[in-house]
């Protein structure tokens, strides 16, 4: 319950904050191709229920019937206005209807599609009795999977090979080790790392060392706390 209400408190001040930001962003999709400003994805929530993750469209519409699921930097299907969405992730930012709605949270195992839930073991089946989050440990882990994937051939082959397996040990992780305190110490280190994309380079090492800091302060509390 405290994490619920944690999440509609910080759901309304985020669109309070950034609704301007979102308006104008709104207005540049429509401007570039006159297609629909959001993209609605079809994606695996709590207990295995689907739900539509809103994002700001920054790719062609009907991107997902010609082509992979995975998405690389270099991908052409995203628009110009999207690449620089994408860079700052600014195209996440209507998800915050999503945690009103009760779809996810602000801290939690990143949505996946269909297919790759399918291929959940019994153990990675626990990633699903959590609500889906915006960020957790393992966007933090990897901030960018469009730059790994950049120039492959097989964006989703090289998702399941280079990505998948880190991923879902981070997930897990979470999923053990939850807290209150530590979805604040990941929404910190979060916005650390988001900062560092508006910084200057000579700046960028302290953004990236201070989200790293929160980090394991977090993870020596975990592990004083598991051997009281």
């Amino acid at each position: 319950m405290a994490k619920r209400i944690f999440d509609l408190l910080l759901a309304l001040f985020g669109l309070l904050i950034f609704g301007i930001p979102l308006l104008l962003i709104a207005l540049l999709i429509k401007l570039e191709d006159g297609g629909p400003v959001f993209y609605r994805g079809r994606r695996v929530g709590l207990h295995g229920t689907p739900f539509y993750i809103f994002k700001f469209r920054s790719m062609v519409v009907d991107a997902e019937k010609i082509g992979a699921s995975s998405t690389s930097d270099c991908d052409a299907r995203i628009t110009r206005t999207g690449r620089i969405l994408r860079k700052l992730k600014l195209d996440e930012l209507p998800q915050l209807f999503n945690v009103l709605a009760g779809d996810m949270s602000f801290v939690g195992p990143r949505p996946e599609v269909q297919k790759f839930v399918d291929m959940y073991t019994d153990e990675e089946k626990l990633i699903l009795t959590l609500r889906p989050g915006i960020t957790d440990w393992a966007s933090l882990w990897n901030a960018d999977e469009g730059k790994v994937l950049a120039g492959s051939s097989d964006p989703d082959g090289d998702y399941l090979r280079l990505i998948r397996p880190q991923k879902l040990k981070y997930q897990l992780k979470y999923a053990r080790e939850r807290t209150l305190w530590v979805d604040i110490c990941i929404i910190a280190s979060t916005a650390w790392l988001a900062l560092e994309k508006l910084l200057p380079p000579c700046l960028h090492r302290e953004a990236r060392c201070a989200a790293e800091n929160a980090g394991k302060v977090t993870r020596s509390e975990n592990q004083q706390e598991t051997t009281i």
